[in-house]
């Protein structure tokens, strides 16, 4: 039975503009996700309309589209720079128009992997060893600090975009000027070899832990996105102690970055047990098939559920 809102909870929301697309590199993942979140939020009764920001032609800017229309509130699912990176959301603060999930602040260091790791440094959470690649002399100075193999990232993109694993110095190169056609900011992360888990969080809760198994050498965006044998497990491989701290490390770099109401935590898993954050995304995916409604839905949250329960929080 799909789950449905009152009418006076209809009211309360008013006319929700869920605001998808976007110009980053993300984009086509926010299209889809965009359209499954405004499905699930008419669904459950809620008076939803699509804004695509930019839109297919361009022919306004962010500003002139959000003037244009009557909105009481905005269901933010932009990903990547722009949208998910806090530009959005202080506009949207200047316009007063109310918004769901992180601020500013929370959005700009989730979307910045530097910075996250500075943090969680700083918090005294647990993250991989890191170097920060500028130039091509930090090269060789990072392949003898962290050793091989490394995980090559830019600082500010999603979705495993411009990420690489690296096993020797003659590909350690050619992974960082790809990275740099991304971002100026280029990370070189020690490579941990193990599980790979993501917890979804709901209103500062994680949500039940999932375990990601791909034949690739990461989940990079082939997996999370067009491979067929990507594996999403709910099962007994941890402890309830170590479970529990998984669950908890989750919550501590959710609450750590300044997050709101939502979003998702990726965390490796080394042989010996312990638990490496990775990086914390503000606005994960939201299609039927995305990570944080599958937690969801193994928690006994439909998907309308979920949309609503998000949408609850917007101020």
């Amino acid at each position: 039975m799909t789950y449905r809102i009152s009418e006076q909870q209809k009211n309360m929301f008013g006319r929700v503009a869920v605001i998808y697309g976007g110009n980053s590199a993300e984009r086509p993942v926010s299209l889809n996700s965009g359209q499954a979140v405004y499905n699930a939020l008419t669904a459950a009764g809620v008076n939803a309309f699509l804004l695509d920001l930019y839109g297919p032609a361009g022919e306004l800017n962010p500003v002139e589209q959000l003037q244009q229309e009557k909105i009481d509130a905005a269901f933010l699912i932009l990903h990547g720079r722009v949208g998910e990176d806090g530009v959005i959301q202080g506009l949207l603060e200047m316009m007063a128009i109310p918004y769901t999930g992180s601020r500013v602040a929370a959005s700009a260091l989730g979307m910045d992997k530097l910075r996250s790791k500075q943090l969680f440094v700083g918090a005294g959470l647990p993250t991989p060893p890191f170097r920060v690649l500028r130039t091509e002399s930090d090269l060789s100075l990072c392949a003898a600090e962290l050793d091989f193999p490394l995980m090559i990232k830019p600082a500010h993109e999603g979705s495993s975009i411009g990420m690489h694993k690296v096993d020797n110095a003659s590909d350690l190169r050619s992974a960082w000027e790809d990275a740099c056609r991304y971002d100026q900011s280029v990370i070189a992360e020690k490579w941990i070899t193990g599980a790979e888990f993501t917890v979804a969080v709901l209103n500062n809760k994680a949500l039940p832990a999932i375990r990601l198994e791909t034949p690739h050498d990461f989940y990079d965006y082939d997996a999370k996105y067009e491979a067929n044998d990507t594996r999403y497990l709910f099962d007994d491989t941890l402890s309830p102690e170590k479970d529990n701290e998984l669950l908890r490390l989750s919550e501590q770099a959710f609450i750590a970055i300044g997050c709101k109401s939502w979003g998702r935590v990726d965390v490796m898993q080394d042989k010996e047990g312990h638990f490496y954050l990775l990086e914390v995304n503000t606005t994960p995916g939201m299609t039927d098939h995305s990570l944080v409604p599958m937690a969801a839905k193994q928690a006994g949250i439909s998907f309308e559920q979920l949309v609503v329960e998000i949408l609850k929080e917007a101020n």
